[in-house]
Order: structure tokens, then C-alpha cells, then sequence
């Protein structure tokens, strides 16, 4: 393998390492979504049947998959902030491990082309 390349290689390497640190860094994560909303209630007198309607609210809810299931939660307003940085750090999870993918990608590449040149100069050299 040429210098160059060896340096190249190191320096995927190099990356590769910073985000594989990176992913340890990462706590709790949470696939799914939440939604706010404004809802009228039961009561006919009440002010969110009135014209135009003051619904009640907001109430969150957060829509998920666990264990293979869709499940819907409706969450107290203390575990909307927490909810929404376990999803931040699910994507950022996502967003590491994309790129530890494509710096896997380009090492392969990197190798197959060297593979390639060594293959071309063999048979040059018969």
C-alpha cells in the first residue's frame, strides 16, 4: 500500500473513531413523534363549545413504536422537554451511524481501487 493511501486510510480511520466516541456520548433515545393539541371537553356550557370555540390545552401526545406495537402516550407537560431530546438524540444517533457508513464506504472504495492498480500492474509486468 502507497503512502498515500495508508494516509488516507488513516485519516477515514481517524474519523471513523471520533464518531464511534461520539455514540457513547449519546443517551437516552426515543423513535416517534409528538403533536400538540386543543381539545374541546364534555361540558355543553363550556367556553370550547362557544362560537368560536376556546378549546382546552394544549395537551401533548407522543406516537410511537415499542416492542414492535404502535403505542400513543399523552404526556404531562414535565416530560415534553424529555420526551423531545430523547427523539434530538435518537436522530443524532441515526446521523452518526449514516456517517460511520459512508466513511466505511469510502475506505472500501479506497482499498478496491488499490486492489485494482496492484491487479493492473501484475498483469502489466507478465
Amino acid at each position: 500500500m502507497s503512502l498515500a493511501s495508508r494516509r488516507a486510510l488513516d485519516r477515514l480511520q481517524k474519523r471513523y473513531a471520533r464518531h464511534a466516541a461520539a455514540l457513547a456520548e449519546v443517551d437516552f433515545m426515543l423513535k416517534g413523534s409528538m403533536v400538540e393539541r386543543f381539545l374541546p371537553c364534555g361540558s355543553t356550557g363550556c367556553h370550547c363549545h362557544a362560537d368560536p370555540p376556546r378549546l382546552h390545552g394544549p395537551y401533548w401526545y407522543w406516537s410511537g413504536r415499542l416492542q414492535g406495537k404502535l403505542v400513543s402516550r399523552m404526556l404531562p407537560p414535565a416530560q415534553v422537554p424529555l420526551y423531545q431530546e430523547w427523539m434530538d438524540n435518537a436522530r443524532r444517533f441515526d446521523a452518526i451511524v449514516d456517517e460511520m457508513h459512508d466513511l466505511s464506504a469510502q475506505a472500501a472504495a479506497l482499498l478496491d481501487a488499490l486492489h485494482r492498480a496492484k491487479t493492473k500492474k501484475s498483469a502489466a509486468r507478465r
